[in-house]
């Protein structure tokens, strides 16, 4: 595995691995168990939103997770405002982290009031989408090969601008961009030439987009530890 980019909720890296333990890996992403506001009771609520729709926003911020958290935890969780203006999601109270305290949940005018007790539990994304910790999306990384008789003007029509005139040759400047989309190939077709062939190369370059609550290589991480556990148990109850 190698890093292609870093940042902060975004993982990319490639990987020599199939497409369907890549997909394997991602769709076990959402049976990461993920902490958020499971249950809302709503005492009083004078804002312009139904309290449905308070509800819904509430459950949507994402918290941050705890190693002490277990599969039956709960924590209680108060959002009391009664001040002119926006309510934010970083007004929540209670033994949890919120990842983005300038989430909008809903507005009040003079005089009106808003209180919420909420009850914070683990959850898995394939159950609501409240608990899921993030994307992961990948694609293959393919070769190209270019050959020293390839047109010059096949430069030209690659949508991603990745061919280049260097010297008397073209050449890729950036193939982990290449999306096989083989438009060059056609123009060089056209030509009478067959002088770029794009191939497989058997990696994949893997994208982890976290929500906030895990890290991005945290995500990808769990995911095949959930992967290999539910693995190991299938192996099992087949094997009787």
């Amino acid at each position: 595995m190698d890093t292609i980019t870093k940042k902060t909720n975004q993982l990319v890296f490639k990987a020599e691995m199939s497409e369907s333990l890549g997909n394997a890996i991602r769709r076990y992403v959402n049976q990461i168990p993920i902490a958020a506001i499971d249950e809302v009771e709503i005492s009083k609520n004078d804002s312009p939103l139904y309290d449905e729709t308070i509800a819904h926003r509430i459950g949507l911020i994402p918290i941050k997770m705890e190693k002490s958290l277990k599969d039956d935890s709960e924590i209680k969780v108060t959002l009391t405002s009664s001040k002119d203006g926006p309510v934010y999601s970083g007004e929540i109270k209670g033994k949890v982290e919120i990842v983005y305290g300038k989430i909008p949940v809903t507005i009040l005018n003079k005089g009106q009031e808003l209180e919420v007790t909420g009850i914070v539990r683990l959850g898995k994304g394939a159950q609501h989408a409240k608990f899921s910790p993030g994307l992961m999306f990948y694609r293959e990384i393919v070769n190209v090969k270019i050959d020293k008789d390839c047109p010059k003007e096949v430069v030209g029509v690659c949508p991603k601008h990745l061919l280049k005139n260097e010297g008397d040759k073209v050449v890729i400047s950036d193939v982990l961009n290449c999306d096989m989309c083989e438009i060059c190939v056609e123009e060089c077709v056209k030509k009478g030439k067959e002088s770029i062939k794009i191939s497989p190369s058997g990696e994949l370059m893997i994208t982890v987009e976290s929500f906030g609550q895990l890290e991005p290589k945290e995500i990808f991480n769990r995911a095949i530890d959930v992967l290999k556990k539910d693995l190991a148990e299938f192996s099992k109850k087949a094997g009787k």
